[in-house]
């Protein structure tokens, strides 16, 4: 029940921010879209129906020890574990095909986004600094690494986007 990846005309910018240690790449991971997620932080319109199920629904709360798979349909801020203590995800804009997002984590900050079909970012947060990776992705959980936490976002056709947070 993945989202049709169709070849789009994609845009996806990022910027990095570290406190002084050059930033780690990370390699792009695939994704599945998915339903929306909970605890809207702004946005106040009607809940978007899922089109597929996330592991963890739209438990906000299940992305606190820095492991999760959860739909986001509304603005919202999602605190984890991140690789040096606590960091948050605010999910900024959310719309068909069409997400944006920043992280922040410790001194780091970490904005991401990406329009049109199939397309998402990834970032890799580490202790002293964080990469971002945007373009197309599909369907599979990205992997682990030592020492950080891979973030994955991937913008739906229906609204929704399917956020990954892995810890390493």
């Amino acid at each position: 029940m993945a989202v049709v990846a169709a070849l789009a005309v994609a845009g996806c910018g990022g910027s990095d921010t570290t406190d002084g240690v050059p930033s780690h790449s990370g390699n792009p991971s695939e994704s599945r879209s998915a339903p929306p997620s909970g605890s809207p932080s702004g946005d106040h319109g009607p809940s978007v129906k899922p089109s597929v199920s996330a592991a963890d629904g739209r438990d906000v709360g299940a992305c606190a020890d820095g492991d999760c798979e959860i739909a986001v349909a509304e603005r919202v801020t999602i605190p984890f574990k991140g690789p040096a203590g606590p960091a948050t995800l605010t999910v900024n804009e959310i719309g068909p095909n069409k997400v944006t997002y920043t992280v922040k984590s410790g001194n780091n900050r970490s904005q991401g986004g990406a329009s049109g079909p199939g397309q998402g970012c990834v970032t890799v947060l580490r202790d002293h600094g964080s990469s971002n990776s945007c373009g197309r992705v599909g369907t599979t959980r990205p992997a682990a690494q030592p020492g950080a936490v891979v973030i994955q976002m991937a913008a739906g056709a229906d609204g929704t986007a399917l956020l990954h947070i892995v810890s390493g």
